[in-house]
């Protein structure tokens, strides 16, 4: 369940610092989250410099671009896990975009098992073990 997208300016950052946030990312994401690899999912979303604009100003004009981020959990995550996912997302951005700290922006959204599917059934059915311990572990 996994997912991970990172929006920013096109033609900006080169394909080797674009490729490397995406894998290190998903690196990232299996560790906090302790999930298989295989089931993270990592994306870049790459935005016009004419579509982009930042405190009310244009990137077109050389206005400083801020990456967005935006990634998914299930509930029963903990506070602990999703804020390291923040400060983890908002390091690598700073670190292999070269961007600065304070214009990053990110955000998780939890959704319940119900309603995230695997293979078209329920996580909540495919994985009702898991999600089960994970919530008992929260409580």
């Amino acid at each position: 369940m996994p997912v991970v997208n990172f929006h920013i300016v096109e033609d900006k950052y080169t394909p080797g610092q674009l490729e490397c946030l995406l894998l290190e990312s998903s690196k990232l994401y299996a560790e906090v989250l302790q999930s298989p690899i295989e089931r993270v999912r990592a994306f870049i979303t790459p935005h016009k410099r004419s579509l982009f604009a930042v405190g009310g100003k244009m990137v077109a004009y050389g206005q400083a671009d801020a990456p967005y981020f935006s990634f998914i959990v299930l509930e029963g995550r903990s506070l602990e896990e999703r804020h390291r996912l923040m400060a983890g997302f908002t390091e690598l951005i700073v670190n292999i975009l070269g961007v600065k700290r304070d214009l990053v922006r990110g955000s998780c959204t939890p959704v319940h098992p119900d309603n995230w599917c695997i293979a078209g059934t329920p996580a909540s059915v495919v994985r009702l073990a898991e999600i089960r311990a994970r919530e008992e572990n929260a409580s």
